[in-house]
């Protein structure tokens, strides 16, 4: 028996891999060749896959759609409506499914609602993509990333709270932050 939950008005196709006490919610699909890792959360109206490879502990939240080419790591949080791409310049009369561009989505970050990630990009670990942000770039981890196209403004921690630097160190209640030349160097307590 089925150690995770689909609604009635999911659709789950054969050959996907969904692990222990995922949810997935009304009017969902997930398509062919596609893995959920434990204990995620799709809200209603999603579309995963196919050949999608979600961790664990990832919240999709309402009407999202995740591509063939899209990768998401453990702890990502995906905020109401934000969106993937995968070709870089689609046609409606042009098949381009063997140009899909890969695009990484590394732990512990957040994508805000209604954001856009173009394809091909990857975002680093524990980073926080603002609400309607378009980001058509690779993302530091930590980085605070907001507008269109999205510029980085500042760091967060683990926390996802804005970091406050003195003498270019900050901390939260996960870890210790030292900048030093635009890098951030972090030690996890």
């Amino acid at each position: 028996m089925a150690k995770w939950f689909a609604h009635e008005s999911a659709y789950i196709d054969e050959n996907v891999s969904i692990g222990d006490d995922t949810k997935i919610w009304h009017f969902s699909h997930v398509l062919s060749n596609t893995s959920i890792g434990n204990n995620c959360s799709f809200g209603q109206n999603c579309v995963v896959g196919p050949n999608v490879k979600i961790g664990n502990g990832v919240k999709v939240q309402n009407n999202i759609s995740i591509y063939d080419g899209v990768e998401v790591e453990d702890d990502v949080f995906l905020g109401p409506s934000m969106v993937f791409t995968n070709v870089i310049n689609p046609r409606a009369f042009i098949q381009r499914k063997d140009e899909f561009k890969k695009t990484l989505l590394k732990k512990g970050c957040s994508i805000g609602a209604n954001a856009t990630i173009v394809c091909g990009v990857t975002v680093g670990e524990y980073a926080l993509i603002g609400s309607g942000a378009v980001v058509n770039k690779d993302v530091k981890s930590y980085a605070l990333m907001v507008g269109v196209p999205a510029k980085q403004i500042g760091w967060v921690g683990i926390s996802g709270n804005t970091l406050e630097f003195i003498d270019d160190t900050a901390e939260d209640e996960y870890a210790k932050y030292k900048l030093k030349d635009e890098e951030l160097k972090v030690e996890k307590k």
